[in-house]
């Protein structure tokens, strides 16, 4: 039989991640579901610079899941600075164009 055709599709985000509080030490996730044909390349921004996974640096506590969320191994906190606090957002491409999620805080509870 003949089948439709399959048109490609620009990504969209169909699951956007959330404000977050989380004790320090502890693991977390931010959600991200990204649709779109062919399947969208997730990455992720903190403040405004990208957020490096293990992908990039195989020492990173950070990991990208098969979804495009993404995963902290444990929050890290220290005397002398936050690293992960901050506004992350997910943005999910194809070639068709870019899809960006709402802004998601994280913060990492007081002491």
């Amino acid at each position: 039989g003949s089948y439709p055709q399959l048109e490609d599709v620009a990504p969209r985000i169909v699951e956007h991640p959330t404000d977050l509080l989380v004790s320090k030490g502890e693991p977390a996730t931010l959600s991200c579901k990204a649709e779109g044909r062919p399947s969208p390349a997730v990455e992720w921004y903190k403040d405004g610079e990208k957020v490096e996974t293990d992908q990039e640096d195989p020492r990173s506590h950070r990991t990208l899941l098969p979804g495009g969320s993404l995963f902290f191994l444990h929050i890290l906190h220290g005397r002398r600075g936050k690293p992960d606090e901050g506004v992350y957002v997910c943005v999910a491409r194809n070639y068709l164009g870019e899809a960006t999620s709402r802004n998601a805080s994280l913060e990492v509870a007081g002491e």
